[in-house]
């Protein structure tokens, strides 16, 4: 597993890394090196803008505001929530993911949540309020 890691770090490949730096940590595989750890840009972001991504019943398409610099996020939270839950809330995202397309639609960062099972999924969010951008360190 650690022979993948590394390949994948080598290839720079940010969202494959997440994949298995979460899997590994849940499945308690194998321990997660600092370095690769901070490779991950965490951010908190406030969600401007939420709609569902056409033809999809799970898919929701957010615009995500960093303190001045704006990206899209593609999640598939939408058989558990309305796209209206997400506007105006701030989020823990990985800001650094390597943009991927999902149905037509560019993800430009990934939106954190903790997963129970598929019907129990919950988004992280910051205790009290903190400015758009700020690095969860």
């Amino acid at each position: 597993m650690i022979d993948e890691v590394t390949s994948y770090n080598k290839a720079n490949d940010i969202s494959i890394l997440v994949s298995y730096v979460i899997v590994m940590v849940v499945l308690k595989m194998s321990e997660v090196d600092i370095a690769e750890f901070k490779r991950i840009d965490l951010r908190i972001g406030r969600v401007i803008q939420a709609e569902r991504v056409k033809g999809s019943d799970k898919l929701i398409k957010m615009i995500v505001d960093f303190g001045g610099v704006k990206k899209q996020a593609v999640a598939g939270l939408g058989h558990i929530y309305d796209a209206e839950h997400f506007v105006g809330k701030l989020f823990a995202f990985v800001f650094n993911l390597k943009p991927k397309k999902i149905r037509g639609e560019i993800s430009e960062c990934m939106i954190l949540a903790a997963t129970a099972s598929e019907e129990n999924i919950v988004p992280l969010i910051p205790e009290k309020p903190i400015p758009e951008g700020s690095p969860i360190t």
